[in-house]
């Protein structure tokens, strides 16, 4: 049967709260520089009353993969909590406007919308406190087996991997997904979100995840290894192919026999780095079910993220369709 969309992604609902700040403000509060870390409600009024100048725009990493996917001319659909609140309708309204159908699944009145309060650096550097909200309450009952499993990829989001239920809802998705004939994609997020559940996560990646996405320092910690072939080499054996990105070296695509060298597309400077990882898995996830080769997915993936890093904020602001170069559009667009 054919699958109603490229792309389901299943992820945190989350608000962004974007805000440029200097070195010092991250030591005054605490804050380890490129890092993800949990705070609650409280913490994140206290932060955001401290950015003088914020842009809020709806976020969370799938679902920023999702909004790529759409900008790019996919089918896309979004898998997340919100509560019905301001926020959560800010959300909701950012991915219907793109395309993105948005599945929400329902949630108490005890808890608001997730957000994220993003301190981003001079160098483009993002550090983000996250509240959750809403957003990590996902279930195993709250995963439909004919949604899951309606998507040629269900993309997987490694932030909401915090709570048990969360875990088990993953488990219950690719289950689906894999049922229904489909692809698992599963992006590791961060690297401290990996040192908490290595061994889960790998147990994941082995048994459920066909397509992982990983930036270097992810990668390596998920294997504990200090040096990147050998990390890639363990990968191998666990994962059918990999996309890896390494920051200005660009990427890499891995599977079983090769490893593909991706350039980075250059831009004049990168402003903030907040979206790059998720906009290069909506371009790499695209490519991949147009079925372009390996390399010119990654290449895709390098045009999508660098579109992101040009400017404050994860979504583009430009159509990604735009951007695909003549001779991959025939694949891509159909022109």
């Amino acid at each position: 049967m054919s699958a109603r969309f490229d792309v389901v992604a299943v992820g945190n609902a989350l608000v962004d709260v974007i805000g440029p700040v200097e070195e010092d403000f991250l030591s005054g509060q605490g804050i380890v520089k490129g890092s993800m870390s949990l705070v609650d409600e409280q913490r994140s009024a206290s932060l955001f009353s401290s950015i003088p100048e914020t842009i809020e725009t709806s976020g969370g990493s799938a679902a920023n993969t999702a909004f790529g996917v759409a900008s790019l001319g996919g089918r896309a659909a979004f898998i997340g909590k919100v509560a019905d609140d301001a926020f959560g309708r800010a959300f909701a309204h950012d991915l219907h406007r793109v395309g993105v159908e948005f599945l929400p699944v329902p949630t108490s009145d005890d808890e608001s919308t997730g957000r994220c309060i993003i301190a981003v650096t001079p160098d483009g550097q993002r550090s983000m406190s996250t509240y959750l909200g809403a957003a990590a309450l996902l279930e195993p009952g709250d995963v439909d087996a004919a949604t899951a499993g309606a998507g040629d990829v269900l993309f997987l989001e490694g932030y909401l991997y915090d709570r048990p239920e969360a875990k088990e809802a993953f488990r219950v998705a690719a289950a689906a997904a894999h049922a229904a004939g489909r692809r698992v994609a599963l992006t590791l997020s961060d690297s401290f979100c990996v040192e908490r559940h290595r061994d889960d996560f790998l147990s994941l990646v082995r048994d459920d995840v066909d397509v992982l996405f990983s930036n270097e320092a992810e990668l390596l910690s998920l294997y504990g290894q200090a040096d990147f072939p050998a990390a890639v080499a363990r990968l191998r054996d666990d994962c059918e192919f990999a996309a890896i990105t390494r920051d200005s070296r660009g990427s890499v695509v891995v599977d079983a026999d090769r490893l593909v060298s991706v350039d980075p597309v250059p831009v004049p400077r990168v402003v903030d780095a907040t979206g790059a990882g998720d906009l290069y898995a909506a371009g790499f996830l695209v490519g991949m079910v147009r079925g372009l080769d390996v390399a010119d997915c990654g290449r895709l993936g390098s045009i999508a993220a660098s579109e992101a890093i040009s400017h404050v904020g994860p979504r583009p602001l430009v159509p990604l369709r735009d951007l695909v170069p003549a001779d991959l559009r025939p694949a891509v667009l159909g022109d």
